[in-house]
């Protein structure tokens, strides 16, 4: 794995770094590539229970690495300023990193310690759970350089804050600071940036030693809810109850209810 993604699964935690200081977390082809196959793989991996995804640095990501990208166009330009395979990226990147987060059978805390822009941004609303430094900047970022919306945003933005805000924040980028979308309901938590490691790690940590199999029932249920009608949602639920209620953490967590002491569960 390439060194601007570190990886580390630890008490079934699996924790992605995103680590391009330098850059600020900006997204070359190198870490795109190892980004995707961390999360897809943390999916795969029955020895997790969840995910935190956080930065080094003053950012958590800024999206695409336009000096990078600046060069793709200029290398792909075939002479009558057709530049659209540069944006390859989106299909090749961008949706499966995307759909990994939002698809993860297993809960997604992500540690916004800084800036997140563009890609970045869509990358932390596609996850289940948001907590930010209280230094963290947001922006959409696309249209201020002549792009239309990808990462999920044109999704996920219009479900949290409503289509109206939503259309507000694509068309006129702007920065939000850590307060505004905690009120926007962007982000769940916003604390202290020297507190965000320990606590963005301590909630992850607490999902990681839950009830993994209903964690990821609740997880489809809201996303299918989202898009299906109330009868549609009721009739999985029963399907994914049904599910979680064989587990052996449904029946320890009873055991434990009746013996009055806290449940243990396995992840099973």
């Amino acid at each position: 794995m390439a060194d601007t993604v570190l990886h580390d699964l630890t008490d079934h935690l699996a924790t992605i770094t995103l680590n391009r200081p330098d850059a600020m977390n900006a997204l070359d082809t190198a870490t795109k590539e190892a980004l995707r196959d961390a999360l897809l793989g943390a999916a795969a991996d029955p020895a997790v229970r969840a995910v935190l995804l956080t930065g080094v640095g003053r950012a958590f990501c800024v999206g695409q690495d336009l000096r990078e990208h600046a060069g793709t166009l200029a290398a792909r330009d075939d002479g009558d300023g057709d530049r659209g395979a540069a944006l390859d990226t989106v299909a090749e990147h961008y949706n499966p990193i995307t759909r990994a987060i939002l698809e993860m059978p297993k809960p997604v805390v992500v540690g916004i310690n800084g800036t997140a822009a563009g890609a970045g941004m869509g990358f932390a609303l596609a996850a289940d759970y948001r907590v930010a430094a209280a230094g963290a900047r947001f922006t959409t970022a696309f249209a201020g350089v002549g792009l239309a919306a990808d990462s999920g945003l044109s999704w996920t933005l219009p479900r949290l804050v409503g289509p109206a805000r939503a259309a507000d924040l694509l068309y006129f980028p702007r920065t939000l600071d850590a307060a505004e979308a905690e009120r926007l309901g962007l982000v769940q938590r916003v604390v202290p940036d020297e507190e965000l490691p320990s606590v963005a790690l301590g909630i992850a940590r607490d999902l990681a030693r839950g009830p993994t199999v209903a964690y990821a029932g609740i997880k489809e249920a809201m996303a299918f809810g989202a898009t299906h009608t109330a009868a549609e949602t009721l009739e999985l639920e029963g399907r994914l109850q049904s599910r979680a209620g064989a587990t052996e953490d449904h029946r320890e967590a009873v055991n434990a209810f009746v013996a009055k002491r806290p449940p243990r569960f396995l992840g099973r």
